[in-house]
């Protein structure tokens, strides 16, 4: 059953940011240094964890303002800085262009089609000579996911899906081609980090009920389907996981990149 946009901020907060999200903020703190920044930038924060940690490391010297996706996830975010008593001004405000010396951008959950669109408007709100940096998994990432469930979409007789879905997840864009859109748009210094993440599951029922897999990528991945078809679908995924992984815990990889850049 489809949940309530209230619902997966709850699930957002408790479960996918640390399965997911904290991987790709251990990145950024591995790579990105914010000493210089007077104000910074957070789109797409999220429940807020990253930032108000950002915050709590930087925030004597840097006014950090941080979006959320919608209002439920705003009102997460918002209730955690109060209780923390944060600075971190979180909002879902479109900010002018030329306004930050630091843009930091969760591109995790944005669709492959619509990244170059996604750094294009973190790099509009930095200023000139401001830093941009932009986080997402890259093209090799979900690959074991994406070989299963043309194997379920065919043997269902549903194979007529199987390139959209197949598209959907293999279409990430390679660590090159985000180079290059950052090129494009005008960016410099360009520079990419990247790191292979494993996600593992005990078995099959384990992987379709994690909240990250049930609620945040396979309603993208199986759009095309109507609710019974998805219902069908993840259902054998995971009894063909189980079938093919025997007594073995079953895995996908996902390679997490952090670009950073200058805007000139």
């Amino acid at each position: 059953m489809t949940k309530t946009q209230k619902e997966l901020a709850f699930l957002l907060d408790l479960s996918v940011a640390s399965e997911w999200t904290q991987r790709f903020a251990d990145l950024v703190d591995k790579h990105l240094d914010l000493d210089d920044s007077d104000n910074l930038l957070y789109l797409n924060a999220g429940t807020g964890n990253h930032a108000l940690a950002i915050d709590e490391k930087f925030g004597t010297k840097t006014d950090i303002f941080a979006t959320a996706e919608n209002e439920d996830v705003l009102q997460i975010a918002l209730d955690k800085a109060a209780a923390l008593s944060s600075n971190v001004d979180f909002s879902m405000l479109r900010f002018e262009n030329d306004a930050f010396d630091t843009v930091l951008a969760d591109g995790t959950f944005v669709r492959p089609l619509e990244v170059e669109d996604f750094i294009e408007d973190a790099t509009r709100v930095a200023r000139t000579g401001g830093e941009v940096a932009v986080f997402l998994p890259t093209a090799g990432s979900f690959g074991e996911v994406a070989s299963i469930l043309w194997e379920v979409l065919f043997t269902e007789g549903l194979g007529e899906h199987g390139a959209a879905a197949e598209k959907l997840i293999s279409d990430q864009p390679t660590v090159s081609r985000v180079e290059e859109i950052a090129k494009q748009i005008g960016l410099v210094n360009v520079q990419t980090k990247t790191e292979l993440e494993a996600f593992e599951y005990e078995n099959g029922a384990e992987f379709i009920a994690s909240p990250l897999v049930a609620d945040f990528l396979l309603p993208t991945w199986l759009e095309m389907l109507d609710e019974n078809e998805k219902e069908r679908v993840t259902e054998k995924l995971a009894q063909l996981i189980d079938a093919e992984g025997e007594s073995l815990s079953f895995r996908f990889t996902v390679k997490a990149t952090l670009l950073t850049s200058e805007k000139e």
